[in-house]
């Protein structure tokens, strides 16, 4: 069956569409954010390449500043390619952003560096995460919309689950290379030049990607609101629906600070303060994280059945109870890591498998993509680009007790807007 842009299925092409649209979506995500996290996995190897070589403490610390400046750009991803995505087309929106993201990636490989180059450098590497960080501000919202729109009916749970099973992955990939380049070339040799091989492989994934994007059809509910889109959706959003936009703040304030502690920092903290060995922190991060991609999908099922708000809540209410004791099990036994790091992940796995779906619903279709991206990017960048840095900072000056209960307080605001939030499962997205 041939399937125009402009054209709707049939109850059989729709399923097909479905299938289809969810497998080339989650394997283009899954190079998105392989490029993304490649960053930060190995900016302790090319930091003293970029900036000068004399201390390399600061150099990763300029470099955790980097990574911090291109969640900044999110916001601003999210408002323009949102803005694409809903005048547009999901198709559209979803095929440019991972070209941006391979160009940030290519334009790090082959980045000469501060030797060759001396500042420049430097200002190569926040040009390409800037661009990054513009790319994925589009990508979370794109992705996570589309594949809203297309899961078959009572399902949207599960198909969101995917998000993060694919961005999980990604990371799993990133970290898996580099326990493979060190062991191949030393950390040495990973410092002098491997560090370029992932950037270059993500690259060459990306650009891929985006052949996988090119064959994506356009989905029912986009097509079937050709007549109401809006000129200026980011506009239309903040003027008609500022109440949803803040809801997704609070949806994302305490998930996003700890995805990138629990999920991202926590084996590096580890490493740093209680003295584990960076293979045993490896794997214990690679357990946890197998452990959170068995439970999405299960977690998504059962949201489908009962309602988003259940899992939300108790995301929320177990970090704000759970956040301090765990940090206070961290020991210098990698046992106490792959505990804390489940039981934080699977916890996390509430939010993860079902929040792109939960805050897809809160939006009609002309402004769906700006409306969830633009406050979750924002959101992202404020508290969550900052975490490394800030448990990093604090953890400097003798202060990493105070990080726990940060990330409890703000875990605390969103259960407070998801006990607020009205049930959004049984939702039409052709309709709301």
């Amino acid at each position: 069956m041939s399937l125009g842009q402009d054209t709707f299925p049939s109850q059989s092409g729709y399923r097909s569409l479905s299938r289809r649209g969810l497998i080339a979506t989650t394997a283009g995500h899954i190079l998105e954010w392989f490029d993304w996290h490649i960053y930060a996995i190995f900016s302790i190897f090319f930091a003293p390449q970029f900036f000068p070589p004399s201390n390399a403490g600061a150099a990763h610390l300029q470099a955790l500043l980097i990574f911090t400046v291109g969640f900044f750009f999110r916001p601003l991803g999210a408002v323009v390619l949102g803005g694409f995505t809903d005048r547009h087309g999901r198709r559209k929106g979803l095929t440019l952003s991972v070209l941006i993201i391979a160009s940030g990636s290519t334009a790090i490989a082959i980045c000469p560096t501060y030797q060759e180059i001396g500042m420049l450098a430097p200002v190569i590497l926040l040009a390409a995460r800037m661009a990054q960080g513009f790319s994925t501000g589009g990508e979370f919202a794109a992705a996570s919309i589309y594949l809203a729109e297309v899961a078959p009916p009572g399902r949207r749970g599960f198909y969101s689950s995917f998000i993060y099973v694919t961005g999980t992955m990604a990371l799993l990939a990133a970290t898996l290379l580099a326990e493979l380049l060190v062991g191949l070339f030393g950390e040495e040799g990973v410092t002098e030049w491997a560090w370029r091989v992932p950037f270059a492989i993500g690259a060459l994934l990306g650009f891929y990607g985006l052949h996988l994007r090119r064959s994506l059809r356009e989905t029912g509910p986009y097509l079937s609101d050709r007549d109401l889109r809006v000129r200026r959706p980011t506009w239309e959003m903040l003027r008609r629906h500022p109440v949803s936009g803040l809801r997704v703040v609070g949806f994302t304030v305490g998930a996003t600070a700890v995805y990138y502690t629990f999920v991202v920092h926590l084996p590096t903290y580890a490493q740093k303060v209680y003295g584990i060995s960076p293979g045993s922190a490896l794997w214990a991060s690679i357990v946890a994280q197998l452990t959170m991609i068995a439970a999405l999908p299960v977690f998504g099922l059962l949201s489908d059945r009962f309602g988003r708000k259940p899992l939300l809540i108790a995301f929320a209410a177990g970090y704000v109870v759970l956040t301090v004791p765990l940090f206070a099990l961290l020991n210098s036994s990698v046992w106490s890591l792959l505990a804390v790091m489940s039981t934080g992940l699977v916890l996390f796995a509430c939010y993860a498998a079902i929040a792109p779906a939960a805050m897809a619903e809160l939006f009609p279709t002309q402004v769906r993509s700006v409306g969830l991206g633009m406050p979750y990017a924002l959101t992202v960048a404020v508290f969550g680009g900052t975490a490394p840095y800030l448990v990093e900072t604090l953890t400097r000056n003798d202060r990493a007790d105070l990080f726990p209960w940060y990330v409890s307080a703000l875990c605390l605001v969103s259960l407070v807007v998801y006990l607020t939030a009205r049930e959004t499962k049984a939702i039409d997205l052709e309709e709301c």
